[in-house]
Parts: structure tokens; C-alpha cells; sequence
């Protein structure tokens, strides 16, 4: 298993994840032509993808889907609910795949085990994602971590998980108004820093040998900040071996092997 972040932050998310030859995409929230661009870039076909799963529906998730689906009509995998707030904002195309949240599903090769996640979204999930003896986690946007986030997530082998925001550089910042970072902050917004740690000093473990972190903010968090914080976290806890990352959102990451 192996997976790659073409693309991580509030203007747009995408990654994909490759089980043997099953190739999944989790979220279109860049344009299409950047969607295209960025898969070939990684060397991937566009037409070779065999589906999209969604974690929820806003813009910086499934931006691109509505002309990537014209162009490539896969199959989209989503909640009923999240599906139908899509499909009436005009995204057609594709073929459409409901699964109730907190329901393992086959696609493939692989096993996806899905998790309701704590966002102001119709039905926001989160993913993990089995092949063979492989474990890979994706908790996209989620304001706060829930006993039953936590349980999901242990056992992993990979995990790729929003860092959003520093509580003092949010704090701090002056180009937001109050109420934007009450909504940042509040359970139903992002992760912070914070977070972040205490989630993995719960599921660290030997076998979890990459973690990376995407949806970081351009004004109240930062590559070196984060990844400096995580390697100290790890590193007390007796993981100094696990492999850490940051995702940008302006360019695809190298691929990550699990």
C-alpha cells in the first residue's frame, strides 16, 4: 500500500491511495485541471482510478468533481446524505455508491471502515483503509477527536491527519474576525497542533511508521512548527524511527509507502 497528497489546504484536498493495483482518490477538492494535472505528475492516469470516496461536501473537498466526472465518470463514494447535498448543487455524472457511515465496504482489494467525524458538514467522515496486512488512516476536517475517532485509528500502519491551526498564531492572527475563530477552534472546525499530539501519544505505536499532515493554514500554523512538535512528541513516546511529513497545498507530495 502507498498513497500521495496531491493536494492539501483551504484551497483544495486531494490525495490518493494505492492498494496492489486499486487505485482510489479521497476527495476532489482542486480544480479538475489541476486534478489532472497533478495525478500525472505522480504518474497517474486519470482513467485509471477506480473511484473516489468523499469525507464531506465542502468546496476545498469536491471543488473539481463536478467537471472531473464529465471527463471521468467514476464511481463516487460518499454517505446518502453527503451524496444528496452534491448531486442537488449540481454534481452529476459518475456513478454513485452510498455507504452508511460506520460501516466497513469493499472496494476491490481493499476494506474501507469509515468513521463519523465532528464538522460542520451534513455527515463528515473519516477513513481507514486495509489491504493485505496494511492499515492507513484519513481524519480529514474534525473539530474534535472522539473516543471512537481514537478507537478506529489505533493499529495503524500510515496515517494522514489535518494539523490545521496553532492555538497562539490563531490566537494571534489579525486577518480573521472573532467569529471565524470560534468556528476554527470550536468541536465542529479543525484540529489544532494540540490535538494533534494528544491523538497520537493515544494510538502511537512501533508498527506506525509514517504520519503525515495536511490541511495546514498559511497564516496560523507551519511546516517546521508542526513537524518539530510531532518529532518531539514521538520521540518521547519511544518513536523516534516513525517517518513525519507535512502535505502542501500547491504542489503533489512524494509517494508514501506503508
Amino acid at each position: 500500500m502507498r498513497f500521495v497528497v496531491l493536494g492539501s489546504g483551504s484551497s483544495g484536498n486531494a490525495a490518493v491511495v494505492e492498494c496492489g493495483p486499486l487505485r482510489l482518490m479521497i476527495d476532489a477538492g482542486l480544480s479538475a485541471k489541476q486534478l489532472n494535472l497533478r495525478l500525472a505528475q505522480v504518474g497517474i492516469a486519470a482513467d485509471s482510478l477506480d473511484g473516489i470516496l468523499l469525507t464531506h461536501e465542502h468546496g476545498d473537498h469536491v471543488r473539481g468533481l463536478k467537471i472531473f466526472l464529465k471527463q471521468h465518470p467514476l464511481p463516487v463514494y460518499a454517505t446518502a446524505a453527503t451524496a444528496q447535498v452534491v448531486r442537488e448543487a449540481g454534481i452529476q455524472g459518475g456513478q454513485w455508491k452510498v455507504f452508511e457511515g460506520g460501516r466497513p465496504f469493499v472496494i476491490g482489494a481493499a476494506t474501507i471502515d469509515s468513521f463519523t467525524t465532528q464538522h460542520d458538514a451534513v455527515d463528515p467522515v473519516g477513513f481507514v483503509i486495509h489491504h493485505q496486512a496494511k492499515r492507513l488512516g484519513v481524519l480529514s476536517d474534525t473539530g474534535f477527536i472522539t473516543r471512537s475517532v481514537t478507537t478506529h485509528l489505533r493499529d495503524l500502519n500510515g496515517l494522514f491527519v489535518e494539523a490545521n491551526y496553532d492555538e497562539a498564531l490563531l490566537e494571534a492572527d489579525t486577518k480573521r474576525p472573532w467569529s471565524t475563530k470560534q468556528r476554527i477552534s470550536s468541536r465542529h472546525g479543525h484540529l489544532s497542533n494540540t490535538q494533534v499530539l494528544e491523538l497520537v501519544s493515544e494510538i502511537a505505536h512501533p508498527a506506525l511508521t509514517r504520519v503525515v499532515l495536511g490541511h495546514l493554514s498559511a497564516d496560523c500554523n507551519g511546516p517546521q512548527l508542526a513537524l518539530a512538535l510531532l518529532r518531539e512528541c514521538l520521540t518521547s513516546l519511544g518513536h523516534p524511527q516513525t517517518q513525519i511529513h507535512c502535505a502542501s497545498a500547491s504542489e503533489p507530495s512524494e509517494w508514501f509507502a506503508l
